[in-house]
C-alpha cells in the first residue's frame, strides 16, 4: 500500500493535508488489495507470469506511463491552487506524485530490515524521476506563462508520448537513461570535468618527463660505473 500511495502520501505531508484523505475512496483500496493478492498469491504464479509475458508487459507499461503523466499533471494543478506563485513547489509536487514510489523505496526497504543508502532517489535520480521533473516543468510553463502557446491537450498528449516512448525503449532496446550523454557533457563543460582532465593530463606529462629524466641519469651513472 505504501508503494501504491507513496506519491499521494508524500504530497499530503508536504502540503499539510490529511494523509488519511487518500484512503477515503474504498474502490482504490480494494483494487490495490486484489492486485497485490493476485500477483503474490495466485496459484502457480499464473498472474505474475502473465504480467511478465512481453506483449502484456508492454500494454501494462504503456498504461502505467499514461497514469504517471496524469499524476504529474494533477500534482502540478493541485499545488498551483495552494501556492499560485510557488513554481518550485509545483514542480516538486508533480515529481513526487509521478514517482513517489522510488522516493520512498529506501524507507520501505528499511521497514523490511534492509538499509540501502546508495539507492536514495534524491542523490541518484532515476530516469522516471528526471522525466517527471521535465514534465512538471512543462506543465508549469504551460499553465503559468505564455512561453508555450500550444493547446493544453496537445501539450498533454506530447508528454504522454514522451513517457511511453522512453518506457518502451527501456523494455525493448535497453535504453534506460537517455539523459546520461547530455549530463556527462554538461558536467564536463560546467562542472569542472574539462579542467580536471587537463590537470590530470598535465600531471601525467610531468610524471612522464620526470621518469625519463631519472632514466637518463641512471643510464649515465651505469655507463660511468662500467668505465671505472
Amino acid at each position: 500500500m505504501m508503494s501504491i500511495f507513496a506519491g499521494g502520501i508524500l504530497a499530503c505531508l508536504l502540503l499539510g493535508e490529511p494523509v488519511l484523505s487518500l484512503f477515503k475512496t474504498h474502490d482504490q483500496i480494494v483494487l490495490a488489495t486484489v492486485v497485490w493478492y493476485l500477483i503474490f498469491y495466485s496459484p502457480f504464479d499464473v498472474i505474475y507470469k502473465v504480467c511478465k509475458f512481453l506483449p502484456v508487459k508492454l500494454v501494462m507499461a504503456t498504461l502505467k506511463e499514461v497514469i504517471r503523466c496524469k499524476k504529474v499533471h494533477d500534482g502540478v494543478a493541485h499545488a498551483a491552487k495552494i501556492y499560485p506563485n510557488g513554481y518550485v513547489v509545483m514542480v516538486a509536487v508533480g515529481v513526487i506524485k509521478g514517482n513517489g514510489a522510488a522516493i520512498t523505496k529506501v524507507f520501505e526497504r528499511l521497514l523490511r530490515g534492509i538499509w540501502t543508502p546508495s539507492s536514495i532517489e534524491v542523490m541518484q535520480p532515476s530516469f522516471p524521476t528526471k522525466a517527471c521533473a521535465i514534465a512538471a516543468l512543462i506543465f508549469v510553463l504551460e499553465k503559468k506563462t505564455d512561453l508555450i502557446s500550444a493547446p493544453h491537450s496537445l501539450v498533454y498528449f506530447g508528454i504522454v508520448i514522451f513517457f511511453v516512448y522512453f518506457k518502451l525503449s527501456a523494455i525493448l532496446l535497453g535504453i534506460h537513461d537517455p539523459f546520461v550523454p547530455f549530463e556527462n557533457l554538461f558536467c564536463a563543460i560546467f562542472m569542472g570535468g574539462v579542467w580536471d582532465a587537463l590537470s590530470r593530463a598535465i600531471a601525467g606529462s610531468k610524471t612522464g618527463d620526470a621518469a625519463k629524466t631519472d632514466g637518463v641519469k641512471n643510464g649515465k651513472g651505469d655507463v660511468a660505473k662500467k668505465k671505472d
